[in-house]
């Protein structure tokens, strides 16, 4: 296992719900010998699952060219409430009846939404305002001026619609937050909307079909884990060449 470790290399690992990516690569670092670099390339909310990329040994030095691929999302969003995390562990902050809604013009909602949309960070997010998380500001009562940003949505699809409970499947570039997302849907619906579940299917080429639960990850014998992260190498090099330049 110390020769792996010392090459490195990537663990795609789904992330359960109520689990910060910090407990996962805190789980995972466990298992390679003492003071070996582990991290991954971008977080997901507590309450959301799926594809976690985690870099080993050398390779977490690829970490900030590997933060900006694209990403796919799907799960469903609540409408009819509005939260200040912008998803159902926050504290309501506003409730209405939700409209006569169809699946069709619910699709019809989100393809409107394809491009740029003007979706500022959560309050509840890692977004930094004068070198501190925008989540520092929101534990401690403090209110942030609002910045503009955008996000940019490649393909929306309402996949069911079982009110309040919209399904759906969202392509996105790096940086675009769901939960911003559910709230300009839900204003454009007159009702508010905030996320009930989500799940990372893809980033960039890694794909959630190719990622171990973290149970199994965290059981992985060592040669088994050395022989992962030997075969993640070809997929780290291919990954790495279709990486945005910056």
């Amino acid at each position: 296992m110390n020769s792996a470790a010392a090459a490195g290399g990537l663990l795609l690992v789904d992330k359960p719900r109520d689990w910060t990516s910090h407990d996962v690569v805190a789980v995972l670092r466990r298992q390679f010998p003492r003071g070996t670099k582990v991290g991954h390339t971008g977080t997901l909310d507590p309450l959301a699952t799926g594809l976690l990329a985690v870099l080993v040994g050398p390779c977490t030095r690829l970490q900030a060219r590997l933060q900006g691929f694209d990403k796919v999302y799907s799960g469903t969003i609540r409408l009819g409430v509005k939260t200040d995390t912008g998803d159902v562990t926050g504290k309501i902050t506003a409730q209405t009846p939700v409209p006569a809604l169809t699946l069709d013009r619910l699709g019809r909602e989100l393809s409107a939404l394809v491009g740029s949309v003007d979706a500022p960070a959560p309050a509840y997010s890692a977004v930094k305002h004068k070198g501190k998380a925008l989540y520092e500001y929101a534990r401690a009562g403090l209110e942030v001026p609002v910045k503009p940003r955008t996000a940019t949505v490649y393909a929306w699809t309402a996949l069911a619609w079982d009110a309040p409970e919209l399904t759906h499947r969202v392509s996105c570039a790096s940086g675009t937050y769901v939960r911003s997302l559910a709230e300009v849907l839900g204003e454009r619906l007159g009702c508010g909307g905030t996320v009930s579940s989500l799940r990372r299917e893809k980033i960039g080429s890694f794909d959630l079909a190719d990622a171990l639960a973290l149970d199994v990850a965290r059981a992985l014998a060592p040669a088994d884990l050395a022989r992962r992260l030997l075969e993640s190498l070809p997929l780290l090099d291919r990954a790495l060449k279709a990486a945005p330049k910056k």
